[in-house]
């Protein structure tokens, strides 16, 4: 599987695969989600935009201890520890939430690219032309560039994304005595909860955290060096995405905005022009499209795998001959593809706010799972090792993740708004 061209020395190479699992979990809905929290409680939840890298970090390396200390995916440890049905449940999940997940990101892409160009059009019509235009451009470049392309294309994209909302956050003038007692001193009155819990669940993704150990192979880690490697690696990224948080909360802080659905970052953008001119609305909607577009990439090249790792374990090939296939090349992981950059289209008719509903619904379900599973597997020394069993502090931000995501889906199922 893994492809010694893409085993290159340089730094980006070298901290890639945590680069591309934290930016490929920053959607819309989470870029969206942080601006309105800034605009109705300011930059006091800076916190917990870091707090949600943590969390997400311990998953990410979780899964990276159990593959690097079994020399297998999580997958294959759900299906050979805890058994098949496990297998068979994650992947009816799985098509679930592809189908609402590729939804929100269509329609994301939709409406970063109705804000650049209308194309003429009314902005319904001019997100679903524009959305299926990315869904389909996204599963050709995935089709025909393989990994390495795919780290190029998300290198530029990634880099867009940043530096643009970076750049607005600064050139909007917050007060920075404001951002920093935010990140430092954790506040919060009950009326805030909502967008607490929102900016702590929008850091890094959900179902995607998996593609992580796909990756890490692609990129040929073995054994304790690598997981340090992937120590440093996810703690780049996940610092990366947490500032990304913190800067949405700093551009909101400066706004006035009301949830609204699929219109918000227009408006968002529109509110920037008012603020700093043509400049920042450009600069704004630049990096909003990178956000969502190297998003919708890192699905649309990640997912998949899961797909053919579930079919070739069904098949009854070994852990070796699995190591051993370039999933990419497989029928199973390029049929899953296509499924996945076409049948989420007919959702573009649906509001994207009701998708990212549907889509927060399902990721507060997976969350919880994953990290009660790692619980389980990483303690167990049979199965990891002296070496790799998961520390004290691991267990205890696990089982918090467990708390929290739980507390999530309930407010999502029976919460009062």
């Amino acid at each position: 599987m893994t492809d010694p061209q893409n085993n290159k020395s340089g730094l980006f190479y070298r901290i890639a695969p945590g680069i591309l699992i934290a930016a490929t979990g920053v959607g819309a809905g989470d870029l969206i989600t942080a601006s309105i929290a800034g605009s109705n409680v300011g930059v006091v939840i800076a916190w917990a935009a870091l707090i949600g890298g943590i969390l997400k970090w311990t998953l990410n390396e979780g899964l990276a201890r159990w593959q690097l200390a079994t020399d297998t995916t999580l997958l294959e440890g759900w299906n050979d520890r805890l058994g098949a049905p496990v297998r068979w449940v994650f992947v009816t999940y799985l098509l679930i939430w592809s189908v609402f997940t590729g939804g929100a990101l269509i329609s994301a892409c939709g409406v970063a690219g109705a804000g650049i160009y209308d194309l003429g059009l009314s902005v319904q019509h001019a997100k679903i032309v524009w959305g299926i235009i990315h869904s389909l451009l996204g599963l050709t470049l995935v089709w025909i560039g393989g990994f390495a392309l795919f780290e190029k294309l998300m290198s530029v994209c990634i880099g867009i994304m940043f530096c643009a909302v970076i750049a607005t956050a600064v050139l909007i003038k917050p007060d920075w005595s404001a951002v920093a007692l935010g990140i430092v001193k954790p506040t919060f009155n009950g009326d805030d909860t909502k967008f607490v819990l929102g900016v702590l669940g929008g850091v890094g993704g959900s179902v995607t955290l998996l593609s992580y150990g796909y990756w890490i192979r692609e990129a040929g880690r073995k054994g304790i060096s690598g997981l340090r490697d992937s120590r440093v690696d996810l703690a780049i990224g996940y610092t990366m995405t947490s500032l990304f948080g913190v800067a949405m909360l700093m551009i909101g802080s400066r706004l006035k905005l009301e949830p609204g659905g699929e219109n918000v970052s227009i408006e968002l953008a529109a509110q920037l022009e008012g603020v700093m001119g043509a400049f920042g609305k450009w600069l704004f909607l630049i990096g909003f499209w990178g956000a969502v577009f190297s998003s919708l990439l890192g699905v649309w090249q990640s997912i998949p795998y899961l797909f053919a790792d579930f079919m070739l374990i069904r098949s009854g090939a070994s852990a070796n001959q699995r190591r051993d296939i370039d999933y990419t090349k497989t029928k199973s992981y390029r049929a899953f593809l296509i499924g996945l950059a076409i049948v989420p289209i007919l959702m573009t008719n649906i509001s994207l706010q009701k998708v990212q509903i549907y889509y927060a619904v399902m990721a507060a379900m997976f969350m919880p799972f994953l990290a009660a599973t790692l619980l389980i597997m990483n303690n167990r020394t049979a199965w990891v090792g002296k070496q790799y069993k998961s520390g004290i502090l691991t267990n205890v931000l696990l089982t918090l993740c467990v708390l929290f995501f739980i507390y999530v889906g309930y407010n999502e199922f029976f919460g009062d708004g």
